[in-house]
């Protein structure tokens, strides 16, 4: 309001009004004061440096990591650590993660398994007949997912990125049937490859009676809410279950927190107990290894996956891939971690492993 000013002032009045506007305001700041107190000191609290060390790593790799990485911890049904590269990459953004697709595919398998329509000691010419035309009749599922098939493969990042354009399924692996030489017998000897976990895919397809990403939609990626995750062939034709899979480190999290609750998903059986042991189950373990990737010199053999021993334990399982993805589960500390990267490279160092180390060696182990 103006004041007139050939109107006379009470200064008693005036005192009075100053005072009456000011007390509220007053009142008002110092109550901001105590809350930006509060929500500094809850900051402080919430400010985790166990984890430093993390991120001292990954600043040191940023040459062999990139920028389009993420970083994701979990434990306990809560996230306890994430990073990213750049706001671009975050853990809801989808890349490739080629191998690491292939414990998804282990575990579509055990749905079967669960449902008593397959065993893992099948043979695969039960489901796809022409592999006994080819003098590959004694292959089995179980070789299938341990890569112990016998089947002659090229070594190498580049060529096992390298595949042919099929336009189903169906004849990517009959093409394996037909063309792909025998170099030894199955259950003789481990060389890491994509070609087993292919031809498992397709032996879901004639059991399920529905194509294999549907299948994985059905059975694992929707149950465990995994939206960014899928399998198309980002180049056309056919689904390629390892690699032409996309995901995403917040989706991968939610299937290794499956496993580490023993199939559960909340309140939604996924896989049976049973199935989840048999996955970790150490396979084949006395075969010589003719090539396995750098970051799992020295593992053991699971169904996809692969039995990691920090200092001796063996309680950690992961399923590293080619293409910069580095998920796994430590059963000890009963917590989940992915490391998903943009930035494949053959020689790089093993980022992933050196990560495991330092996270599990801040967390209580449960094991003696």
């Amino acid at each position: 309001m103006t004041q007139n000013p050939n109107q006379e002032l009470n200064p008693e009045t005036m005192s009075y009004k100053v005072k009456s506007i000011c007390l509220p305001f007053s009142l008002l700041s110092i109550q901001l004061l105590f809350c930006l107190l509060a929500f500094s000191q809850k900051k402080v609290v919430e400010i985790d440096h166990r984890f430093d060390a993390v991120d001292q790593l990954l600043k040191q790799n940023k040459k062999d990591l990139g920028t389009d990485f993420a970083v994701v911890v979990w434990q306990n049904g809560k996230i306890l650590y994430q990073h990213q590269g750049t706001e671009d990459f975050s853990p809801k953004t989808a890349a490739p993660i080629a191998g690491a697709a292939d414990w998804m595919t282990a575990a579509l398998v055990m749905t079967f398994v669960d449902e008593g329509k397959l065993s893992l000691d099948d043979k695969v010419t039960k489901y796809i007949p022409m592999f006994g035309k080819y003098m590959k009749g004694y292959i089995t599922v179980r070789n299938c997912l341990t890569s112990t098939l016998g089947i002659k493969v090229d070594q190498g990042i580049k060529k096992a990125l390298e595949k042919v354009k099929y336009e189903a399924l169906e004849d990517a692996v009959n093409a394996i049937a037909s063309k792909r030489d025998i170099g030894t017998n199955p259950s003789t000897e481990f060389f890491y490859s994509s070609l087993g976990f292919d031809i498992a895919a397709r032996v879901c397809e004639v059991v399920g009676k529905k194509p294999y990403e549907r299948l994985m939609s059905e059975r694992i990626v929707r149950p465990l809410k995994m939206r960014g995750t899928t399998f198309d062939n980002q180049n056309g034709g056919a689904p390629d279950p390892s690699g032409g899979a996309m995901s995403t480190a917040n989706d991968y999290i939610a299937f290794l927190g499956m496993l580490l609750d023993s199939g559960m998903a909340g309140d939604k059986r996924i896989l049976s107990e049973k199935s989840v042991e048999e996955l970790e189950s150490p396979q084949f373990t006395n075969l010589p290894v003719k090539y396995i990737p750098k970051d799992l010199q020295g593992a053991k053999i699971g169904l996809g996956n692969y039995i990691l021993s920090p200092n001796g334990s063996g309680t950690v399982w992961a399923s590293p891939s080619l293409q910069g993805c580095f998920p796994y589960i430590d059963k000890c500390r009963h917590y989940a971690a992915v490391l998903l990267e943009l930035k494949p490279e053959e020689d790089k160092k093993p980022i992933g492993q050196n990560m495991m180390n330092l996270i599990s060696a801040q967390l209580t182990s449960s094991c003696n």
